[in-house]
């Protein structure tokens, strides 16, 4: 199973490039797909959901070409938005039988049983008679998984799906996409860089829709090694270091400063090494486009 995106391309009208000659080839497994707001990201996933199209490039997921046989790409994809809605007054256990329908299967038994699987897969079984709108975040989190899952889709594309979720809904959820992703391309898009780390065994990083970097989390994290280090300060005194250092990243708390810094030499000045975490690469590479100090 391989998805594969060569110089892929797309400007808006108002003229916004939000895709400049992307090339991924993204295997099966977990897919992370990191970037700031505005990067590009959902443009990249909506035009390989077949929701938007490209102005240049290709698409093929497993040599079918999703740019031009956009009906049977449909048919082995699975998609859930960041933001997707849900009928409040019906039950998943009906939703998921009208999605069966849409998806092709017309035989009666056949959807109840397939329905029933699902909703055992994604620990809905016992709420399948409540109606959608009682469901609390995590519930619908976990039925949009359920119907991105119809039809034993080859690729599932989701959107920040844990915006919202506490931290234990969002580890039940995490695990239910693993266990996904060992049998299919599940591509992740999400603002918690770590969690790239403990689930992707392949990422990229998108910043203004241009690829900055494709390759393994843990490769990412030995190319900065020993190259990060942290001072706290005033933060008063933010705009003088932002001049003199390579400042990716900033913490506030007590009204100190933390640091961290990129650079290929030791900084002195009261700066140390530090240990590196995965969010430390990826500040350092969109660095490199956006001015990511805030305060």
């Amino acid at each position: 199973m391989q998805l594969v995106i060569k110089s892929l391309s797309k400007t808006y009208p108002n003229g916004v490039k939000a895709l400049k000659e992307i090339s991924l080839t993204i295997n099966q497994g977990m897919f992370g797909l990191l970037g700031p707001n505005g990067a590009g990201k959902s443009s990249l996933m909506r035009t390989i959901a077949t929701l938007q199209e490209a102005d240049a490039g290709s698409i093929y997921l497993d040599g079918l070409d999703v740019l031009t046989k956009k009906a049977e790409v449909r048919q082995l994809l699975g998609y859930l938005p960041q933001d997707f809605g849900v009928y409040p007054r019906i039950s998943a256990e009906e939703m998921l039988d009208h999605v069966a329908q849409l998806k092709g299967i017309g035989v009666k038994s056949e959807r109840k049983e397939l329905v029933s699987a699902l909703l055992d897969k994604v620990n809905l079984t016992k709420d399948k008679k409540k109606n959608l709108g009682t469901y609390s975040g995590g519930m619908k989190q976990r039925f949009g998984i359920a119907q991105a899952l119809m039809g034993s889709p080859k690729l599932i594309i989701v959107d920040e799906p844990t915006a919202g979720l506490d931290p234990a809904e969002r580890n039940r959820f995490y695990n239910l996409l693993s266990q996904i992703g060992e049998n299919t391309i599940v591509i992740l898009s999400t603002h918690i860089v770590e969690d790239v780390r403990t689930l992707c065994s392949d990422f990229a990083i998108i910043c203004e829709g241009e690829l900055m970097y494709n390759g393994e989390p843990d490769a990412a994290i030995v190319e900065i090694e020993g190259k990060i280090y942290s001072k706290t300060i005033n933060k008063e005194d933010i705009l003088q270091y932002k001049e003199n250092y390579g400042i990716i990243s900033t913490q506030l708390k007590g009204g100190q400063l933390n640091l961290r810094a990129f650079s290929e030499t030791d900084l002195g000045n009261g700066f140390v090494p530090v240990p590196v975490v995965l969010e430390d690469f990826y500040f350092s590479k969109i660095a490199q486009k956006v001015d990511v100090i805030t305060l």
